[in-house]
């Protein structure tokens, strides 16, 4: 492992932390976007006009092309703060917002989220929406999340929505058996979000345990009010999500156990099932017999592009670049299973340092691999194209801000896997899954191969 060790040259050696084209936005946009997940809750930004805009071109857009939805982009309400608010304050404009909202737009959960601005004035946004309660006697359900845009990055703001929900919206419930709670997938920074938790809740209710993925359904706030009735929680991120999990089992109980990502083909989605059943006392009879007749399918799919492999590009030096989530996933499944070489990755989330030494044992010790590859974190553009110069793989794993410039990387074979994406469109697109891996294959053979 090492921070990226590559010099900058700046034309002001003052500036420090400028960084380019970092691979997420910031703290709103996280709240924000998670928002937009929960299909039926409506967004009521609190912050300057251009920062639910910005997010529309640079964390929805550039999310697989997909757009926000009707209630996301420029169908947000937005108290669009301008000079006079910052000295005079906004919690007025606020309330008059709120109270318009709620009445012109249909939703089952409406959540204030709080900008820049108004954190930096002082607004009371706990008083407004607690105020809008008593005026409406809580018949209308509301939250609010603040989420400064200086506070953090996306992944802060998707823990900054969910830990605004435990808060403010949930209640004790009765658990209900065999019934888990999914964390860790932020919508739209995770761009094949919508396709995993899909593929992730059918997987598991092959073993009879009903997954809670809240994201993509159609009673999205109605999921969020089951959340404290799952027996366990379920996070599949080796950081993210992990707050969340802390909070639910200290207020409700729930335990949780962590996976480090969204497994990609047989052998992580295999370890996925057999950690959880194991959590909630499931035969392991039954277990056997679904993982058994899932394996053997994928793998006699795999036979199908084993000559285009073999004859194209076997045994491939490979690059990843992504979030550690994504990196951690697609890295052990080329090398693991497809016998790729994993030459470099390097991970563009920003994760803390005390969840950096588990990272990196996934990239080394949990890949069955000769070659392992070497581990940078690196949140700059700049920087990470240095990092990939030089260096001998012929297949580039990253987002769409390294295609354009592969002339630089021996002209290596570029699939956009990871955030930003901007030059393919991802609906239900998945890599999640017993078949994910063949979808992967799929996806990167299509880029080299021909007549054999």
């Amino acid at each position: 492992m090492s921070e990226s060790s590559v010099k900058f040259e700046s034309l002001n050696d003052d500036i420090v932390d400028v960084q380019e084209a970092p691979r997420y936005s910031c703290s709103l946009a996280g709240a924000y976007a998670s928002t937009l997940g929960v299909y039926g809750a409506v967004p009521i930004l609190h912050s300057g006009g251009g920062c639910g805009v910005a997010q529309l071109f640079g964390q929805f857009y550039t999310a697989g092309e997909c757009a926000p939805g009707v209630q996301g982009g420029t169908g947000t309400p937005c108290t669009s703060l301008v000079e006079q608010h910052v000295i005079f304050g906004a919690e007025d404009r606020l309330q008059k917002l709120i109270r318009s909202t709620t009445e012109l737009m249909d939703g089952s959960l409406y959540v204030v989220i709080t900008g820049c601005v108004p954190a930096l004035i002082g607004d009371d946004v706990d008083a407004v929406v607690r105020r809008f309660k008593v005026e409406t006697k809580s018949r209308i359900p509301i939250v609010y999340v603040n989420a400064p845009g200086f506070s953090g990055n996306t992944y802060h703001g998707y823990d900054l929505f969910f830990n605004s929900v435990i808060d403010q919206y949930l209640v004790p419930l009765k658990k209900k058996r065999n019934t888990i709670n999914i964390f860790g997938v932020i919508p739209f920074q995770h761009v094949f979000w919508k396709g995993d938790l899909e593929i992730i809740r059918d997987t598991f209710a092959k073993i009879g345990v009903h997954a809670n993925i809240i994201f993509t359904e159609f009673d999205g706030p109605e999921k969020l009010k089951k959340i404290p009735a799952a027996e366990l929680n379920v996070v599949l991120n080796p950081w993210v999500g992990h707050s969340i999990a802390t909070r639910l089992e200290e207020k409700f109980g729930t335990p949780y156990v962590t996976f480090p990502s969204v497994p990609v083909g047989p052998k992580q989605t295999t370890s996925l099932l057999e950690t959880v059943a194991d959590k909630l006392g499931i035969s392991q009879e039954k277990v056997k017999k679904v993982v058994d007749a899932e394996e053997r399918k994928a793998y006699r799919n795999v036979e199908y592009f084993g000559d285009a492999l073999i004859i194209g590009m076997p045994h491939s030096y490979t690059a990843v670049v992504g979030d550690s989530a994504t990196v951690i996933s697609i890295t052990k499944y080329i090398a693991t299973e497809v016998g790729y070489l994993p030459d470099i990755t390097i991970i563009t989330d920003k994760p803390p340092e005390e969840k950096r030494p588990d990272i990196l044992r996934e990239l080394s010790e949990n890949i069955d691999c000769v070659i392992k590859p070497e581990v940078f974190f690196e949140t700059d553009s700049h920087k990470i194209r240095q990092l990939l110069k030089g260096r001998s793989y012929l297949v580039l794993l990253a987002s769409s801000l390294e295609k354009w410039i592969t002339d630089e990387f021996n002209d290596a074979l570029h699939l956009s896997v990871s955030f930003p994406i901007n030059d393919r469109m991802i609906i239900d697109h998945s890599y999640a899954g017993y078949r994910g891996g063949i979808t992967l294959m799929e996806d990167i053979i299509t880029k080299f191969t021909g007549p054999l």
